[in-house]
């Protein structure tokens, strides 16, 4: 992974166990602070003198801060793979200041995710723009906010190889990951545009069902000839084809403007945003620095990706299932906002409950990082 100081340098691996025990030394030191702390200034502790998580001491006694654990959610899909490179290599515990811990879980959808990030069960997360938008919305325009992008592409409907037309999926099952998701938006778009009728998000009756489902159980029903496809995301794509059979029937980027549509983007609930803003700086210096690697150094990135995805899932994926599924991914910090919009549009027309979107981004911490690289701007439209 590219080194702290410098994004677009990747270390060495004996470099990345140098800071893992620079952090250790550093935490060992941390320990040790509080109580030469107490002892120097414990007549002002005895006089009530207080301190809160980074605020620093009242009248210049050094009280230190209390550590704090950032909770980052994400997917094992690669449509998720900063996250989960970033996971995997340390890129994120590597920028936090010693003492201060990540605490990452994956989740199968991103409207899980949502349900997390409002109830403060998670304090960030990687997920789709539909659920991004859902969790804004929910809260009144407060409890999220999207802090940067990460991937580009990555989506397709699978079906199986004697469906090489829209009407032949009629009176047919296609799975999505879960009810809202950005897949199952998309999906639900595109029946739209070929005059299949199908259930609304509370129900009906339709020519084609829907069926939210998890990844591997969708797999696995359409080894079965139980579904006739899925609209998926990577390396799900590659593995019902590789695996299964199937064929793409439509790939997401002949939809959009240039191919580019918004797959991945980091929220960070409001709340922490308004507590840690230091710490959401440090989280997204660990975005910047994995997918520049992700985009600079592809083939060690693939690598990684592979084995934490071994290791998540406890099955290895092809590596045939993993070069198709890499070559449909783009990595990018821009949210590609000009999509999301139109996600909101989709989502809206389909059925699921939408609202202004103003205020749903913030993104000067990003650009600064960006800016002190000598990188571009990214925009909220």
């Amino acid at each position: 992974m590219p080194t702290p100081s410098n994004p677009t340098t990747p270390p060495t691996r004996s470099g990345r166990y140098a800071r893992s025990a620079l952090r250790r030394r550093r935490r060992l030191a941390l320990v040790a602070a509080p109580l030469l702390a107490l002892a120097v200034a414990g007549t002002a502790i005895g006089a009530g003198v207080g301190s809160s998580p980074r605020s620093g001491a009242a009248a210049g006694a050094a009280v230190p801060s209390a550590p704090v654990t950032i909770r980052l959610g994400y997917l094992p899909n690669l449509t998720d793979a900063t996250a989960i490179v970033g996971v995997h290599d340390h890129a994120f515990a590597d920028h936090l200041p010693p003492g201060d811990t990540l605490q990452p879980s994956t989740f199968n959808a991103g409207p899980a995710e949502v349900t997390a990030l409002l109830s403060g069960a998670l304090d960030a997360a990687y997920l789709g723009p539909s659920s991004a938008v859902t969790a804004f919305v929910q809260s009144g325009g407060k409890g999220v906010r999207i802090v940067s992008g990460a991937t580009v592409g990555g989506a397709a409907l699978v079906v199986a190889p004697s469906i090489t037309a829209p009407s032949q999926l009629e009176g047919r099952t296609i799975a999505t990951p879960q009810l809202g998701n950005t897949q199952d938006v998309a999906l639900r778009t595109w029946l739209t545009a070929q005059h299949l009728t199908f259930p609304g998000p509370d129900g009906g009756r339709g020519r084609v069902t829907i069926l939210p489902e998890d990844n591997a159980t969708t797999l696995a029903s359409f080894k079965a000839g139980m579904i006739a496809g899925a609209w998926v995301p990577e390396p799900w794509v590659a593995r019902l084809i590789g695996e299964a059979g199937g064929r793409v029937l439509v790939d997401e980027r002949s939809l959009w403007p240039d191919g580019r549509f918004s797959t991945t983007v980091l929220v960070v609930n409001g709340a922490f945003l308004s507590g840690h803003p230091d710490l959401v700086t440090d989280l997204l210096r660990g975005q910047v620095a994995t997918d520049t690697f992700l985009t600079t150094s592809p083939a060690r990135a693939r690598s990684d990706a592979a084995a934490a995805l071994t290791s998540l899932t406890g099955r290895p994926l092809r590596a045939t299932e993993l070069a198709a599924a890499w070559s449909d991914l783009s990595f990018t910090d821009d949210p590609v906002a000009s999509s999301i919009a139109t996600d909101v549009r989709h989502a809206r027309s389909v059925g699921f409950p939408s609202g202004p979107i103003a205020g749903l981004y913030d993104l000067q911490p990003l650009n600064a990082i960006l800016a002190a690289s000598g990188a571009s701007p990214v925009a909220p439209s």
